[in-house]
């Protein structure tokens, strides 16, 4: 579909059903959309674990929930079908969402995930994804010639930040967790970069969701004045509270391209997986840090739950000392 073709569109329907990077990754197609042409309306189908992450957004006109049990989704279908979309878009490219755009039976697009490229680069290592642009700029291609703006991704808070930081300085963010094991930097690491930082004259600032909160809760124990603030999967308040910390770090995560939309500086150490995938901090001041020197990276896109090398180089490698000067010198650019 053409940007000229869009234009005559006066209400879209798009789907990305998760994660939270992934939602987070389409903001700033919505929003080329919404500033080119205001007078389309634009709905958006997630998974209802995930409705934070565009709860607030004022580029989209209704947000649509997706729930587990077959009964939902089938009064689901029907509510779509009365909403008398012109185009759907599916970002998401499953068999879930495939379900949904068909029952439609309207105009659709689709993202393309190049799953091809991705097995080659995994399997084979044939990098035919070096020149590929990062997901956003590949969600907008879905529209020919619809041209993103400069600006980061979109993840709006009314939130307060936590009163644990009020009237903290030099506060660095850590988001220690990652659903995959290997794309998790060694809590040990966290530890002492954790100590080094904090005899430096900084506070830590520990984030996590419902899944962090046990390596959380151990690398507060165990880095000096360190502040604990995972939570129950409270996003919006996570991302009031990142927001006044000078850098984060963390890992190839859902709280890495949460921390990207704050507009706080980002340091993302990759492990199994490789920016070339398009999942990179986006528009963001950002650092990756990765080990470009290993054959077996990447082992996985997602990331897995053991090194099928078994010596998990690509974290074990990346020492808290070479963290902490090039996270000393991010900070002064």
């Amino acid at each position: 579909m053409t940007v000229e073709e869009l234009s005559k569109t006066n209400k879209i329907l798009i789907i990305r059903l998760s994660s939270l990077g992934d939602i987070l990754l389409t903001t700033p197609f919505i929003r080329a959309i919404k500033t080119q042409f205001p007078n389309i309306k634009i709905d958006m189908l997630i998974r209802e674990e995930y409705a934070d992450v565009i709860k607030l957004n004022p580029y989209i006109d209704k947000k649509l929930l997706f729930k587990t049990d077959e009964k939902s989704n089938i009064a689901l279908i029907e509510q779509l079908r009365n909403n008398h979309y012109e185009l759907v878009i599916d970002l998401q490219n499953n068999l879930r969402s495939k379900k949904i755009v068909s029952a439609l039976k309207i105009k659709k697009v689709k993202f393309q995930k190049r799953s091809f490229d991705k097995f080659l680069l995994v399997n084979f290592k044939i990098n035919k994804l070096r020149e590929a642009p990062q997901i956003p700029v590949r969600y907008s291609n879905t529209i020919q010639n619809l041209k993103l703006d400069e600006k980061a991704l979109d993840l709006f808070t009314d939130k307060f930040t936590n009163a644990k930081l009020i009237e903290k300085n030099n506060l660095i963010g850590f988001c220690p967790g990652a659903r995959h094991f290997t794309k998790r930097w060694p809590k040990e690491y966290f530890i002492e970069l954790g100590n080094k930082l904090t005899k430096d004259g900084y506070k830590i600032v520990l984030f996590g969701g419902k899944i962090d909160k046990e390596i959380c809760a151990e690398l507060v124990n165990r880095i000096s004045g360190a502040i604990n603030l995972s939570n129950n999967d409270e996003l919006l308040q996570t991302a009031a509270d990142m927001k006044l910390c000078k850098a984060v770090v963390c890992n190839d995560s859902g709280l890495m391209h949460t921390a990207s939309s704050t507009g706080t500086k980002v340091i993302a150490i990759f492990g199994s997986t490789v920016k070339e995938f398009g999942f990179a901090p986006y528009n963001c001041r950002n650092l990756i840090l990765e080990n470009n020197s290993l054959t077996c990276r990447p082992c996985s896109h997602i990331g897995r739950s053991d090194c099928p090398k078994k010596h998990f180089d690509c974290m074990n490698s990346i020492k808290p000392e070479f963290v902490f000067e090039n996270l000393k010198s991010f900070l002064t650019l």
